[in-house]
């Protein structure tokens, strides 16, 4: 019996990936990876190790879900060490928790290896802090990842009321939806936004705005996925200690799979 390392790969700056994280890449015999990560991070495997593509890509999921699970459990019953890189980290939002599931169902052994999460990471790169004393004392990580009109699960108005800062994964697509149900549920409109493009990479771009004016924004300057999107008054900080876009030279192709 082989074992399994679901690790977290971080944001997207190569450097950003944990010690741990690193020594898993360079163990493995066996690397499925995912799109958001830094294809520069492969290049740390070791001779003869085999590297499968394991993304989905918004809409289009090349490898369903199950056929993941799948080739964890067949590479890790041949005795295999197997690395199952996962971009920021493997329990938020990644999925990280089923694959788990699957292998403890399995009787295969395995290790959870957190990984630094672009809800605070991709902010801090953009001079914005999660959490302030003057500004923000709580904060949430929401998905953004359902469709307007119909019901979903997220309790708007205990968001909206009271967390200080919000940090919305995979909603570009609903950026729209969702500052309308915020607005909806009693945060002003002239509330604080910032959506952050590759974050922690060389492509990084920041554009700022308020719930009431920020899709508007985002759609004139054709801001796509990967965002991430920043709702508070931590983001007027940003004016003040921005950093890291001003650090970097003209954008370049990054390294990254998809």
């Amino acid at each position: 019996m082989g074992k399994v390392f679901i690790v977290g790969a971080g944001p997207g700056d190569v450097d950003l990936i944990t010690v741990k994280g690193l020594t898993c890449i360079q163990k493995a015999d066996v690397i499925l990876y995912d799109r958001l990560i830094n294809k520069e991070l492969l290049l740390h495997a070791k001779k003869g190790a085999e590297l499968i593509f394991s993304g989905k890509l918004p809409g289009f999921h090349k490898n369903k879900q199950e056929i993941i699970h799948q080739q964890l459990v067949k590479f890790a019953k041949r005795g295999k060490i197997v690395t199952r890189l996962k971009g920021g980290d493997p329990f938020v939002f990644g999925r990280g928790a089923e694959e788990a599931q699957i292998l403890a169902e399995q009787g295969i052994p395995f290790e959870i290896v957190p990984g630094i999460t672009s809800g605070f990471a991709a902010p801090a790169y953009a001079g914005i802090p999660v959490t302030h004393r003057d500004f923000s004392s709580s904060f949430a990580i929401v998905t953004g990842h359902m469709k307007a009109g119909k019901d979903d699960d997220i309790r708007w108005q205990h968001l909206a009321q009271g967390v200080d800062t919000l940090a919305i994964y995979m909603g570009v697509g609903q950026l729209a939806y969702i500052c309308q149900q915020l607005i909806k549920a009693g945060r002003s409109p002239h509330t604080p936004v910032a959506m952050i493009y590759w974050g922690t990479t060389n492509l990084q771009r920041t554009i700022t705005g308020t719930l009431a004016t920020i899709a508007d924004i985002a759609s004139e300057e054709n801001i796509k996925n990967p965002s991430m999107i920043v709702i508070g008054e931590v983001v007027r900080l940003r004016e003040s200690i921005q950093w890291f876009e001003q650090t970097q030279q003209p954008p370049q192709q990054m390294s990254v799979i998809g």
